[in-house]
């Protein structure tokens, strides 16, 4: 499974590559067009297509902020991949009306189509690229803790009660209790069963909850030193729920509990009795 996962990221990088390397040399053309000086032509189509994968992996990052940080973002991935299209589809569009080839020539509709591939490419590469590297495939990981766990302990194996000697033929009583007494407790075993409980219980699928979901998780975690929200409970409380929470969620998560501990200290201290009124 790495294998394929590297080769699949080799090809999303190589695609991503072709992508923008055909609409940088068309948005570096119609810098040329639009009157922009020099070496600065060629920093023109990084102003475009560098802001729409920014833009993505801003959206990655951002998705578990408030709706509308994430909207406005989505608006700005949504204006630079429109002018990266548009700037494209004109360049092909105005090319393909001053050229008098006798091959083969498409009409202005299917050459301003056909050029919105490339930035198209680029942005869904950089997607892909970015959710691969979030979520990587457990299997490699899954198989090797299990191989571990299935190796056998030749410390236990070996492990056996000693032989009554001939001596002690005359203490019968004695002789049956030696078994029991030099063979071990079944340590083994149980170190054995606990990591692979332990196992089954990390490796376990977690999935992804909305924000008051979590949030009703860790309210049942246990509190922390000083009667305050713990981040280490509640992350284990939510990884016991089989959610996944990362640290920025974690970290909105926890100061949402803390305020609500610190709301309800203070809406119970105008209650309190001064001391020694009846």
């Amino acid at each position: 499974m790495p294998v394929l996962t590297a080769a699949i990221r080799l090809g999303v990088a190589l695609v991503g590559t072709i992508g923008f390397a055909l609409s940088y040399d068309a948005l570096r053309q119609m810098a040329v067009a639009i009157h922009i000086r020099g070496v600065l032509t060629y920093t023109f189509p990084l102003v475009i297509d560098g802001f729409i994968a920014i833009g993505v992996a801003a959206l990655l990052i951002l998705r578990a902020a408030p709706w509308r940080s994430r909207l406005y973002v989505w608006a700005l991935v949504g204006l630079a991949t429109v002018t990266s299209i548009w700037a494209n589809a004109l360049h092909a569009v105005r090319l393909n009306q001053q050229a008098h080839t006798a091959g083969l020539h498409l009409d202005n509709v299917t050459v301003g189509a056909l050029s919105a591939i490339a930035p198209l490419a680029l942005a869904g590469a950089v997607h892909l690229d970015l959710v691969i590297r979030r979520h990587p495939a457990p299997q490699a990981d899954e198989a090797a803790a299990t191989k571990s766990h299935n190796v056998p302990d030749p410390g236990h194996n070996t492990i056996e009660p000693p032989a009554p000697a001939e001596d002690d033929a005359g203490l019968p009583a004695q002789a049956e209790s030696l078994p029991d007494v030099a063979e071990p407790p079944n340590t083994a075993e149980e170190a054995v069963d606990v990591p692979q409980k332990a196992h089954a219980n990390t490796d376990a699928h977690e999935h992804d909850a909305t924000f008051e979901e979590l949030l009703v998780v860790a309210r049942t975690a246990p509190l922390g030193r000083g009667g305050r929200a713990s981040r280490r409970n509640i992350e284990t409380a939510i990884r016991a729920a089989r959610y996944r929470i990362g640290k920025d969620r974690l970290t909105q998560i926890k100061d949402r509990v803390q305020a609500e501990l610190d709301e309800s200290a203070r809406r119970a201290e105008p209650g309190k009795e001064p001391a020694g009124v009846l």
